[in-house]
């Protein structure tokens, strides 16, 4: 496989940018779960208008691409699902390490499913990008600490983690093959569609009511805001992930853990720390031999 070309990988760190931006901007929210809402609301609106606006329109979609992005739409939604089990009933930096460990399984996946190929420097781009993932939020760097999220497999929280990751590989390989079969900007469009009905039919049970006006009231500036950075992380990395082998494309989007580290350090006044430095090297050094290949 060659190395990652140039252009695919300035998209997919753009969309990293904007992943990292858009969390933020759910941090700074109420009620997360309805703000997430309103968010794919205004992506797939701002989305529409443009697409049908412009006389565009949607090319005739086959059942192979309409069944691709139903189910990638439900790997992401139970992904997210699963990762707010685990951050809700865990520790966070026993839960969110195993809640990475996807990038373990896509380049398995790619390979075995895709045929793809890693080359020699690639595939320790993604070893390095994957450490630093898991290391990023672990509290210390000793053995019994690295080994410490593995050490409670029968605890919920972890099981929910690692079952996130496992399901966030598969949603990532049903993406590559329908960016790669369909349009890209058309297959995001109708990815969208489908997780913003998965997610309004939870919003009918009666804990939601009357909290979806709330949360638009309480904070319709960040959505507006969040909507169209949101849209630019979905459409960058899926013209990426179009460009590149999901492979490198899936471990390399992982610089957005560098870039919320840099947003919580510059911004929100957190401490950097030892680990969040190694960490943050190994992810940067990665990256650059995931590119050279």
């Amino acid at each position: 496989m060659p190395a990652m070309d140039s252009f695919a990988l300035a998209l997919i760190i753009f969309s990293a940018l904007m992943h990292a931006l858009w969390n933020l901007l759910v941090k700074q929210s109420k009620d997360k779960t309805i703000f997430i809402w309103w968010m794919f609301v205004c992506s797939w609106s701002m989305m529409s208008v443009f697409m049908f606006g412009s006389g565009l329109g949607l090319p005739e979609l086959s059942p192979r691409s309409l069944l691709l992005a139903a189910a990638a739409a439900v790997c992401f939604v139970l992904y997210h699902w699963f990762t707010g089990i685990a951050y809700r009933d865990g520790d966070l930096s026993m839960t969110y390490p195993l809640a990475q460990t996807s990038m373990l399984y896509v380049p398995f996946w790619g390979v075995m499913l895709l045929g793809e190929n890693l080359s020699p420097l690639g595939a320790a781009g993604i070893v390095l990008i994957v450490a630093g993932a898991y290391c990023i939020q672990l509290r210390g760097l000793s053995p019994e600490e690295i080994v410490r999220p593995f050490s409670q497999l029968g605890n919920r929280s972890v099981q929910a983690a690692l079952f996130a990751g496992f399901i966030y590989s598969i949603g990532a390989i049903l993406d590559k093959t329908g960016v790669d079969d369909y349009s890209a900007y058309h297959f995001t469009y109708v990815l969208v569609f489908f997780m913003l009905i998965i997610m309004s039919l939870n919003l009918l049970r009666p804990g939601y009511r009357g909290r979806v006006l709330g949360e638009w009231r309480q904070s319709r500036k960040l959505v507006l805001w969040s909507g169209p950075v949101m849209l630019a992380s979905f459409l960058s990395f899926r013209f990426g992930l179009q460009l590149s082998p999901v492979s490198y494309a899936v471990p390399v989007r992982q610089v957005s853990l560098l870039i919320g580290v840099l947003i919580g350090l510059l911004f929100l006044g957190e401490s950097f720390g030892r680990i969040r430095l190694t960490s943050a090297g190994m992810i940067l050094a990665g990256v650059a031999l995931v590119w050279h290949g």
